[in-house]
């Protein structure tokens, strides 16, 4: 899945440190997540959204959608 997570948390001058700890997971999690190893689970994808107040769609696009 595909993903904005890398900028939006680049444009607030996070670390993938300060990101994780803001939704309560590992940086390795952030880092899977942004490399697209890893796709998060929905609730784990509405706290992203909710932190960066966009909607999931804004942030997460299906590989599928091309």
């Amino acid at each position: 899945m595909k993903n904005r997570l890398k900028v939006l948390r680049a444009e607030r001058d996070w670390t993938q440190a300060q990101l994780a700890d803001a939704l309560e997971v590992s940086r390795q999690t952030i880092n899977a997540i942004e490399t697209g190893k890893f796709d998060p689970s929905l609730p784990l994808a509405f706290k992203v959204s909710r932190l960066f107040s966009l909607a999931i769609e804004a942030i997460f696009e299906d590989d599928e959608s091309e």
